[in-house]
């Protein structure tokens, strides 16, 4: 028996690499009998005849993305452009609370700061750090940030999301020359992975680690959300919740203490704006 991670799957047939070959395996048909699906990211182990295999056992997953369908991931690294196209605030925010939900690390990349001359894109930096997540600052012309982005990606499985022309692929090609991914970009329109039959792949890295070739990122749909959880997706919440009311929503109760940070500076007003959105639109959902 032989270890392994699945770094491609498609037609029923899943790829194991385990550090010395990859296995072209099936998987047993007690995984069909559970409805298990085996996924990329998943590590399992197999018995293989020659290059042939099959999967026994799949190993307890740290986290599961459902689209995309993907296992194990350490990091989501959220690109943006400072400039062309302009960042969208509001498909930030929400793959922002979709990586909360799956409980992945988020490190946002904001690309293309060298077409910012006013630096207009500080504003979300101070936002993204008063939460706090880890920002990057990267220019592929001016060569800025380059080696902080292979840092961040050295000895992790991280997946590549952003809008078209924020520059994933110009960054990753500075990372390791011509790995060229495929990205699904994230549709402008209805803030949601493009359409694609493709499937999720791991490409490894010269650096250490794996990069997800993905076919896209989805949204958190909010009917799987309750009210009174929906503030865990909003860590910089968290260390101001001495709230008089145990079960305070940070909305209108009195003496809640979210709201005292809030008007002291200590949260975004942004993020505490974009919060109350989502809880009448949840207050909504459950009334009907």
């Amino acid at each position: 028996m032989k270890t392994g991670v699945i770094t491609k799957g498609i037609g029923g047939f899943y790829y194991v690499n385990t550090g010395e070959e990859v296995y072209e395996c099936r998987a047993r048909g007690k995984f069909r009998l559970k409805n298990i699906s085996p996924l990329v990211g998943d590590i399992v182990d197999i018995e293989v005849d020659e290059k042939q295999g099959y999967v026994l056992n799949i190993h307890p997953r740290t986290n599961e993305m459902i689209r995309p369908a993907i296992a194990n991931v350490d990091q989501v690294m959220m690109v943006f452009a400072a400039k062309r196209p302009d960042i969208n605030m509001m498909l930030l925010q929400k793959f922002l609370l979709y990586a909360e939900y799956v409980k992945i690390n988020i490190i946002v990349c904001i690309n293309k700061i060298d077409l910012d001359e006013n630096q207009d894109y500080q504003t979300v930096v101070n936002m993204l750090k008063s939460i706090p997540y880890p920002v990057l600052l990267t220019s592929t012309k001016e060569m800025i940030g380059i080696e902080e982005l292979k840092a961040a990606l050295t000895n992790k499985t991280t997946v590549f999301a952003g809008p078209s022309g924020a520059g994933k692929s110009s960054l990753l090609n500075l990372v390791q020359q011509g790995l060229v991914l495929k990205t699904g970009d994230l549709s402008k329109k209805i803030s949601r992975g493009t359409h694609t039959t493709r499937h999720a792949e791991l490409i490894d890295l010269d650096i250490g680690g794996r990069v997800a070739d993905t076919p896209g990122f989805t949204s958190l749909e909010l009917n799987n959300v309750d009210a009174e959880k929906l503030q865990l997706l909003f860590p910089e919440f968290e260390q101001y919740v001495n709230c008089k009311f145990s079960h305070c929503l940070h909305d209108s109760e009195p003496q809640c203490g979210v709201k005292e940070a809030l008007q002291e500076g200590k949260i975004s007003e942004m993020r505490y704006t974009y919060y109350i959105g989502l809880l009448k639109e949840l207050k909504e959902i459950r009334r009907y």
